[in-house]
């Protein structure tokens, strides 16, 4: 999901257009949801995936010419850079266009989800009010196409959410994306990586771990009484044979005794 903007060369003599200064630059997310990434088998492209919980927020902003959508995944106990996990939806009511920024959606940790999530959401957000605008086409980055996994991730990631991926050479080098229409889009994800997690279902999730962790606290405290009892029994036993192998060499020594003295 890319948009890039092309603008005829222009002679040094003239200067160029003031590009037009977005508003809400300044619009901090206010809505805030749970999201749960599901344990999956480790990859061997992106390594282990347990499970784990991330915060989804957003915010809206609506006039007259643009509307926004802005969205962005925060990690609890992890920094990520300024450009990962933050995605804006913009619609254009002017030129009833849609397009998103950045161009190059850069998300962690990889291969959970996270990326289809966040552009679903956009998708979904424009297709309830603006069915009818178009998203440009635009070319994709030749670097994505070095790596053959890569490319198909990325055309996989494109192609899931309604977009039309076409190539200009045989060797899949020089892509671009086809322009398309909102309403044509895919607002899907893999709902069997991530999901949503309600307050109360989230609750219930601390109390069922609470009981859990009780339960074993209870049986870890089963298993200490059985081995303390095992050492009891382990040290009667040492004192027993103890004794019988004193009482054996007694013995043998008396028998000993008895049999040079006769």
């Amino acid at each position: 999901m890319t948009d890039t903007q092309t603008s005829p060369d222009t002679p040094a003599e003239t200067p160029a257009a003031p590009v037009a200064e977005l508003p809400w630059a300044d619009v901090q997310t206010e809505h805030h949801k749970m999201l749960r990434l599901a344990p999956l088998k480790t990859d061997r492209a992106t390594g282990a995936r347990p499970l784990r919980f991330v915060e989804f927020s957003y915010a809206e902003r609506h006039s007259k010419e643009r509307s926004l959508l802005r969205m962005s995944i925060q990690l609890p106990g992890q920094r990520v850079r300024k450009e990962q996990n933050h995605l804006d939806v913009w619609a254009d009511h002017v030129e009833k266009r849609l397009y998103f920024s950045p161009d190059s959606l850069q998300v962690e940790p990889l291969n959970r989800g996270i990326g289809r999530f966040l552009a679903a959401q956009g998708i979904t957000w424009a297709k309830k009010r603006w069915s009818s605008y178009r998203v440009d086409g635009s070319d994709l980055n030749n670097k994505d196409a070095l790596n053959e996994d890569t490319r198909l991730r990325r055309d996989h990631f494109l192609k899931a959410h309604g977009f039309e991926v076409v190539y200009a050479d045989a060797q899949h080098l020089k892509g671009s994306v086809k322009p398309a229409q909102v309403g044509n889009l895919l607002g899907d994800w893999n709902t069997e990586k991530l999901q949503f997690v309600e307050i109360l279902e989230a609750a219930q999730m601390l109390q069922q771990a609470e009981q859990n962790l009780a339960e074993q606290e209870v049986k870890l405290k089963q298993q200490e009484e059985k081995v303390a009892k095992f050492k009891r029994e382990d040290n009667g036993l040492r004192f027993t044979i103890t004794c019988l192998v004193a009482f054996a060499m007694f013995q043998a020594g008396l028998l000993i005794w008895i049999a040079t003295r006769s």
